[in-house]
């Protein structure tokens, strides 16, 4: 069973959204109008996942995911969005979000989402995602540098897998592409994730995209 958090200022949309996780193999366990409940929340209640609005009165999404993320047993989290190109969601993704979706996401999507995420994998709105990394990563200056210099720390064969981690690829998808079993895709990952000291899938990303990923 997926425990989940619904965090949003607008009654309305947590009751949406709850009603969306009324799905097989998940439960909606706390709900959230702000950053600071959403904490005092995830310290009384195991989480799995949080789908988190990025803009609240008090405690933002971003403080929040950090102080989430800070726990001993910390839930992922998914930021939500009105806006595609919201640097705020970009900020949260550093602060340790899975990923980020737009709120008018196919309900599908979210649903899935939510079943990704748990299992320890990326889940971003493509389009979005690749024109916020764009505006907002431009490669240059001591992030490049120390991206770089963490990058030349990778395996060919690690370089391989990042490179498909980085367009949002799955572990099943990976080890397809690269012929490979799923639990090796999994190690590489692991791997991965401790030698550019980034806490997840997506911050992995990020780090690709900091220059020009070559051979």
């Amino acid at each position: 069973m997926i425990r989940t958090m619904i965090v949003d200022d607008d009654a309305l949309v947590r009751l949406g959204l709850a009603d969306l996780l009324d799905e097989p193999g998940i439960t909606v366990v706390a709900q959230a109008r702000d950053g600071l409940e959403a904490v005092d929340a995830a310290t009384r209640h195991r989480i799995d996942v949080v789908l988190m609005d990025v803009r609240m009165p008090g405690m933002d999404g971003i403080a929040a995911t950090r102080r989430l993320r800070a726990l001993p047993s910390p839930a992922q989290v998914i930021a939500l969005t009105t806006f595609d190109l919201d640097e705020y969601v970009y900020q949260a993704i550093e602060a340790g979000a899975a990923g980020f979706l737009l709120k008018d996401t196919d309900p599908a999507e979210i649903i899935r989402a939510v079943r990704v995420v748990a299992n320890g994998q990326a889940m971003l709105h493509p389009a979005a995602a690749r024109r916020l990394i764009d505006r907002f990563h431009r490669g240059a200056g001591p992030r490049a540098d120390a991206a770089r210099a963490r990058l030349g720390r990778l395996t060919p064969r690690e370089r391989d897998v990042l490179r498909r981690l980085a367009v949002g690829d799955t572990n099943a998808e990976i080890a397809a592409a690269l012929g490979m079993r799923e639990s090796t895709v999994k190690a590489h990952v692991s791997r991965i994730l401790a030698t550019l000291d980034v806490g997840n899938r997506v911050q992995a990303a990020l780090c690709v995209r900091d220059l020009d990923f070559g051979p």
